[in-house]
């Protein structure tokens, strides 16, 4: 009964975020404005008395999608980094230790380098071949895994994750070596961002979130069971590899749909699913759409910080995430310690 209040609290928190940050910005629009703009343009309800056209383009246009979109990319990282954790029953991992994160800036980075274009997608080319560079990353980490450890152990997983990731780094490395004229372009995307980003990219990022959350959600029951380990899901009849490898490229969809289209930002993986584990428990039908609400709220924020502290300038939205939580990181790891 208590999480359930504080689910409801939760989406009335996700409301009062997603106004504050298309409120604030470069011109500050009243909040009750924007919530009326939200209102009108969402349930067709009139809107009140006295407010400016100009603010309607800005809210509708240019504040909204950028700020929904922030709130879906945080949403896919901690609902990744929430299954991921639980999978390898350890709070500091993290999805980017399968190699998604390598991979997808591979793939980002080869577009980059040689400026292709796929016709039917055209604009779309960067963040579609990053992300099939992070799920070909992740596939051979899992492929490799189950090869030298049938059992697929947590240890293998995460050691052959490090492996691949060092790997494709390198590929990444020398290629912006050999092509330091790029060099600014592939660090900028890489630093995250969401400017300039409107409906088309949220529109785009829908489909990974559909597949990746219904694919989770469907397995939520199994993830309680792998906390309590191997050994105790496999007497009860859970087909403990086949899980591990459906859960790994579900939260793949996740996170490497996230990345291709916002860059690489950190700890939000970490963060969130960790405060809800904190305020609602570990049965997992509350862990996973709370990590998403939770990680689509810190995302807003982080992004609104980004965009106003040193406004009309912007910084990168993972140079925040990370200030935020590189000190979260050692307090867990030294709680844990402890």
């Amino acid at each position: 009964m208590k999480n359930k209040k504080y689910a409801i609290l939760s989406l009335g928190l996700v409301f009062l975020i997603i106004c504050i940050g298309t409120s604030l910005g470069s011109s500050n629009i009243n909040i009750l404005e924007t919530a009326s703009i939200l209102f009108n343009k969402i349930l067709k309800i009139p809107l009140k008395d006295g407010v400016d056209t100009k603010n309607i383009s800005i809210i509708w246009h240019l504040r909204l999608p950028r700020v929904l979109l922030a709130f879906i990319v945080g949403g896919c990282l901690a609902t990744s980094g929430a299954v991921v954790q639980s999978v390898l029953k350890n709070q500091l991992a993290s999805p980017y230790t399968l190699g998604v994160s390598s991979g997808t800036s591979l793939g980002a980075g080869l577009v980059i380098i040689t400026g292709i274009s796929i016709p039917v997608i055209g604009s779309f080319t960067l963040p579609i071949v990053g992300f099939l560079f992070g799920l070909a990353t992740v596939y051979s980490v899992i492929a490799f895994s189950s090869k030298i450890d049938r059992t697929m152990s947590n240890n293998t997983i995460i050691l052959s994750g490090i492996v691949f990731s060092l790997f494709v780094n390198a590929l990444l490395t020398t290629l912006t070596a050999l092509f330091s004229e790029d060099l600014k372009s592939i660090s900028l995307w890489q630093m995250g961002s969401f400017a300039m980003k409107g409906w088309s990219y949220v529109r785009l990022i829908l489909p990974f979130l559909l597949v990746g959350m219904i694919g989770i959600l469907r397995y939520t029951k199994e993830m309680d069971i792998l906390t309590l380990g191997d050994e105790q899901a496999k007497s009860i009849g859970i087909d403990v590899e086949t899980i591990k490898k459906k859960l790994f490229i579900y939260s793949t969809v996740l996170i490497g749909g996230a990345i291709s289209l916002s860059g690489t930002i950190g700890f939000v993986d970490l963060i969130a699913p960790h405060l809800v584990r904190k305020i609602f428990g570990s049965r997992h039908k509350y862990v996973i759409p709370m990590s998403f609400v939770f990680g689509g709220c810190l995302m807003v924020t982080t992004d609104l910080i980004a965009r106003t502290i040193i406004s009309p300038s912007e910084l990168p939205v993972g140079a925040v995430t990370a200030i935020i939580g590189a000190p979260f990181f050692a307090y867990v790891y030294f709680k844990k310690a402890r």
